[in-house]
């Protein structure tokens, strides 16, 4: 007995010796049977969380719901700024985390115990570059899951200081409002299910009239000041026209009977307008076919009846001019009287049947002519016959025009 108690003492004293050498730090200190395996070389990583909840060391880090490592310590990290959690973990080296991943404290079931989540970012690109050991985790990409003592906190509250009576009590109404209604309500719930389908096809054309009413809105307060100014000036022009409100509504009613009879004249002379403009084209056209000659022309109206180059016949002391003289009586008479009564190529005949006695009252006889012997002095003297040459056949013909003569010519054929 005495040898097994001396072995037993000594055993003792042998663990408390080798637990000493260890630094032993309590019952957190020993790992927990059937933990993650951590490898040969595992890596060391520290993550900063707001509140850890009731994390504790030797707890489960995970990736993927799968175990990689564990829970070293939990320490208080900050100072005036803030104090927060600051928890260092080690996990397996093959591990395939970037070096900006996130960290979660999680929950394996409602009651369950906690643990940490890792994963990639999941609203950013995740890095290229590996997690590494001595790399940190800041609080920006840390967060925590929702505690069932939070859940049934917010539950007692709303249960308690809610509004929970006053929603049976909205909802007992609404019963009876409806009551013996609903098929008036079912037309007006289909209306709105129209309109609001309407509004939201219509969508694109009302976020442009929306955007152009801003528009119009930003132009009109930078012309505020304009506006202000044409408003106080408007103030006295309606005085004035309600001062010839009269005259105005007189000058609106003769307009409007001024513009009744213009309809009126342009329908009744719409034919003779059309036909006015038909001829002013022919006129425009003809205009048009004369081309450049017709201003050559309108500029010798000024010079006439001298050429435009009449400037040129007097140059200094002297006169450049060349005049064609010509005697010939044949070619007077005929420059003077071709084209008249009196043109001498004209034959007998054809001067006789374009002349025709004047028939004029005159105030006393002509020389050569009896008065009538029925009448007065002043009595209209009776035609005279126009002298004839008998021919063979006894018919009568108009005297030649060397018959008679110049002078029985100019006499009007009277002896």
């Amino acid at each position: 007995m005495i040898r097994r108690a001396t072995r037993l003492g000594v055993a003792a004293t042998a663990a408390a010796a080798a637990l000493s050498g260890c630094g032993f730090n309590g019952v957190s200190s020993i790992p927990l049977p059937g933990g993650p395996g951590l490898g040969s070389r595992p890596i060391t990583v520290k993550i900063e969380f707001q509140n850890v909840l009731d994390l504790v060391p030797q707890s489960v880090v995970k990736v993927n719901d799968v175990s990689v490592g564990k829970v070293e310590k939990v320490d208080l990290a900050g100072g005036a700024g803030g104090w927060h959690a600051l928890v260092t973990v080690k996990i397996r080296r093959d591990a395939k985390l970037p070096d900006n991943a996130v960290a979660s404290v999680d929950q394996t079931s409602l009651l369950g115990e906690k643990y940490i989540a890792l994963s990639p970012p999941p609203n950013e690109q995740p890095s290229a570059n590996r997690l590494s050991s001595g790399d940190l985790i800041p609080l920006a990409r840390t967060s925590r899951g929702t505690e069932i003592e939070e859940v049934l906190s917010a539950m007692s509250l709303l249960l308690n200081g809610g509004g929970i009576e006053q929603v049976s009590t909205i909802t007992h109404e609404l019963t009876a409002a409806m009551n013996g209604r609903e098929s008036t309500i079912r037309s007006v719930l289909g209306r709105v299910d129209t309109f609001v389908g309407t509004l939201d096809r219509n969508r694109s054309a009302i976020t442009r009239a929306l955007d152009s009413i801003d528009r119009l809105t930003a132009k009109l307060s930078a012309e505020r000041a304009t506006i202000r100014d044409t408003i106080d000036k408007t103030g006295p022009a309606l005085t004035v026209l309600n001062q010839n409100r009269a005259d105005l509504t007189k000058m609106l009613t003769s307009l409007d009977k001024l513009s009744r009879t213009t309809t009126n004249v342009v329908n009744r002379s719409r034919d003779d307008l059309l036909a006015n403009l038909k001829d002013l084209n022919v006129t425009i056209k003809n205009l048009n076919k004369a081309g450049d000659a017709l201003p050559k022309n309108l500029e010798g109206l000024i010079t006439f009846p001298f050429p435009a180059t009449f400037n040129n016949v007097v140059k200094g002391d002297y006169g450049n001019v060349k005049l064609t003289v010509d005697l010939d009586f044949d070619s007077i008479s005929q420059n003077l009287l071709g084209g008249t009564d009196l043109d001498p190529t004209l034959t007998g005949k054809q001067m006789a049947s374009q002349l025709k006695v004047p028939n004029v009252a005159l105030p006393q006889s002509p020389v050569g002519a009896l008065p009538d012997a029925n009448s007065g002095g002043g009595a209209k003297p009776s035609p005279t016959p126009t002298p004839t040459k008998k021919t063979s056949k006894g018919a009568g013909k108009p005297a030649a025009l060397g018959d008679g003569g110049l002078g029985s010519l100019m006499m009007g054929g009277l002896s």
